[in-house]
């Protein structure tokens, strides 16, 4: 009898740690993550196509939440297939050698109702900063959208390297804007 009482408690601690478990699955359809950057002083935002994003998020305890991103460098659409094969080249992204740009969060504080900042480690293109940025969150249609932008300087990552680091073509602040939707 105390054998069956152990393996119950340990069966139902297991499955209340799974039920706990708030590793959410992101809509790719609805998800998106992109740059905002200014060429020759006119905004222009441009989609990463390719992104693959994990949030551990329990609205109880965003304390205890984490998330990690990593985008291709490759799939940054400017519009034009001459322009994508550009920003892919050595002097952008060098997406041959650095094929992914990535975050991973390291605290999560609530800052209000609907209101996160996050912390985290953001690396592109060899170089690794730290970051903090605030998000919005909110439910539609019964799954979680998290929001929000992060500026960065494109020179602090090496993004336009020789001639490019000249910022009258384009302009070194960047926006990385993101909506994640996930359930």
């Amino acid at each position: 009898m105390k054998i069956t009482q152990h393996v119950l408690l340990a069966s139902l601690l297991g499955v209340s740690l799974v039920a706990g478990a708030a590793v959410l699955k992101t809509d790719p359809a609805k998800t998106s993550v992109s740059a905002v950057f200014k060429q020759m002083n006119v905004p222009i935002e441009s989609k990463f196509k390719k992104h693959n994003i994990v949030i551990d998020y329990n609205a109880a305890t965003p304390d205890a939440s984490k998330a990690s991103v990593e985008v291709e460098t490759a799939s940054l659409d400017l519009g034009e297939a001459e322009m994508n094969k550009e920003v892919a080249k050595k002097e952008w992204f060098n997406s041959a050698q650095f094929p992914k740009a990535t975050f991973v969060s390291s605290a999560i504080k609530s800052a209000g109702a609907g209101k996160l900042n996050v912390s985290g480690k953001l690396s592109i293109k060899g170089k690794t900063a730290d970051v903090t940025f605030p998000i919005v969150v909110k439910t539609e249609g019964g799954k979680q959208v998290f929001e929000g932008a992060l500026p960065i300087k494109r020179l602090a990552f090496n993004i336009g390297e020789g001639e490019w680091k000249d910022t009258g073509m384009v302009a070194d602040e960047v926006t990385i804007k993101f909506h994640v939707v996930a359930q």
